[in-house]
């Protein structure tokens, strides 16, 4: 479960369809393929991530970027020529989805739930970090410890960056610390701020309410870069224009990741022992679980036990 089902389900983004069966971080065997399926076969452990079809024409596709294609089309939510004309997602026992945007899992199979989230959290923390080449010798800020940000710190982390993570509570500094970052800022706290100050190569901004980005751009070096992945329901204030020029600092963002580097993604956790801290709900539990993810009342992902739905 995303943040960004919210969102959806409740149409604080525009353009919501009904009915409409949201997810996009979906686990599962291979139960049938296509006469001309070459890269997956039934019992295959699998994923599919936040893309089910794209153009697979243009610049962005022929580099596998699929998820930047004008013509990308979203597991749900997306335009489909099959009733009811939009793509249905992963609250649902079964999905049909071309070869292509099918990824392969090589993780054990009984970390199979804790992999789920890696479809949407994973790639959409994994492919900024990659980007902007976070590696050994960096400081890494990481803003949020939720869903995207404790992902964050765990990539961070097993990338051999030096990762400090932010978070407006003192209850979850050494739960952040546990994640794997090796400092933990508070940052209500001015003092604890300030001591960061002009200090990060990298910030990977993950929090998905509107918020004050400057004191945050403030902890760059000169040509730092803060990344925003988390989407807000409504904007951010503008951040202010000197908080950019005079460190020639820059203000970034990054959408999910494509195919290859969703794979990429995946190999790169199971070789790390890398997954989401979750807790399985069932079917009955999501608008429960939906209350509690706006409190921040979940370590760190919700996951939907599909057999439940048969219940």
């Amino acid at each position: 479960m995303c943040h960004s089902d919210i969102h959806q389900v409740r149409a604080e983004w525009a353009g919501t369809l009904y009915p409409c069966v949201p997810g996009h971080e979906i686990v599962g065997r291979v139960s049938a393929v296509g006469a001309h399926v070459t890269s997956h076969k039934v019992g295959d452990l699998v994923g599919v991530g936040c893309i089910v079809d794209s153009c697979r024409r243009c610049d962005d596709c022929s580099d596998g970027l699929e998820n930047y294609c004008d013509h990308m089309v979203g597991t749900y939510n997306g335009p489909t020529p099959d009733a009811p004309g939009h793509t249905l997602g992963g609250y649902s026992q079964q999905i049909v989805v071309h070869e292509r945007y099918v990824l392969r899992i090589s993780h054990p199979e009984e970390q199979l739930a804790a992999v789920a989230p890696l479809l949407c959290a994973g790639i959409t923390t994994y492919s900024p970090l990659k980007h902007w080449n976070v590696g050994p010798g960096h400081k890494v800020g990481v803003v949020g410890i939720g869903g995207l940000g404790h992902m964050g710190i765990k990539l961070a982390a097993a990338m051999g960056a030096h990762v400090v993570a932010f978070t407006t509570s003192e209850s979850k500094r050494e739960a952040a610390k546990a994640l794997g970052a090796h400092e933990v800022v508070v940052s209500r706290n001015a003092d604890e701020m300030a001591a960061h100050a002009k200090s990060l190569d990298f910030v990977l901004n993950t929090v998905a309410m509107p918020h004050d980005l400057d004191a945050f751009l403030a902890l760059l070096k000169r040509d730092g870069t803060m990344t925003l992945v988390g989407a807000p329901a409504t904007p951010h204030p503008s951040p202010e224009v000197f908080s950019l020029i005079m460190k020639r600092r820059s203000l970034a963002g990054s959408m999910i990741g494509g195919i290859p580097e969703t794979q990429e993604m995946l190999d790169f956790c199971a070789e790390h022992g890398i997954v989401a801290d979750i807790e399985m709900i069932r079917a009955d539990e999501i608008n429960e679980a939906y209350e509690r993810m706006l409190k921040g009342e979940v370590k760190y992902r919700f996951v939907i036990d599909t057999a439940s739905l048969a219940a």
